[in-house]
């Protein structure tokens, strides 16, 4: 299992859809309370739960890890686990995979300058106060002393560089769980 982890806007998502497009992978869907935005469909994007339902399934331990981002909960269960899949999350999320010291489960931080991660996030559609939002908790969440034990992979935006960084994950990935 391939983790991703980074900052708002860092390229998670943009390298896990070329590991599942290209390379073989398949998504580690996440549970989450928030709505789907626009294009969004529930059991490919995530799993879309009421706050109810993911307070059933977390106080019946199915959830590996779970975190309140955004004003949102999000959680990740166990019966999903497989060495052929991507998952992005937070670095507490991170912390509990940890905790099961899995030799299949490999993780990467994304680095990526403020600068590029604002644009992306305009280019998306976040607003200003949503932006300014993620910054201020990327900057105290996302340390470089955090990610010690992880590759720092620097994205651009060409497509050639992110086949190369998803190759260059895959490879690593596989070196890692021989």
């Amino acid at each position: 299992m391939i983790i991703l982890i980074g900052a708002s806007a860092s390229g998670k998502t943009t390298i896990a859809k070329y590991l599942t497009t290209n390379l073989g992978f398949k998504k580690f869907v996440t549970s989450t309370t928030r709505l789907p935005r626009k294009g969004e469909i529930n059991s490919i994007d995530y799993n879309f739960l009421t706050i109810d339902t993911f307070n059933k399934k977390k106080e019946n331990n199915e959830f590996i890890e779970t975190t309140f981002y955004n004003e949102n909960y999000y959680g990740t269960e166990k019966k999903l686990i497989s060495d052929d899949t991507v998952l992005i999350v937070e670095f507490s999320g991170l912390k509990e995979f940890k905790k099961m010291k899995d030799p299949h489960i490999v993780s990467y931080f994304l680095n990526c300058n403020e600068e590029t991660r604002i644009k992306r996030m305009i280019d998306r559609g976040d607003t200003k106060e949503q932006i300014e939002k993620r910054l201020n908790h990327d900057r105290y969440k996302f340390k470089a002393d955090d990610y010690a034990s992880l590759i720092d992979v620097v994205i651009d935006t060409s497509s050639d560089d992110i086949k190369k960084i998803a190759n260059d994950i895959v490879s690593d990935y596989k070196n890692k769980i021989k």
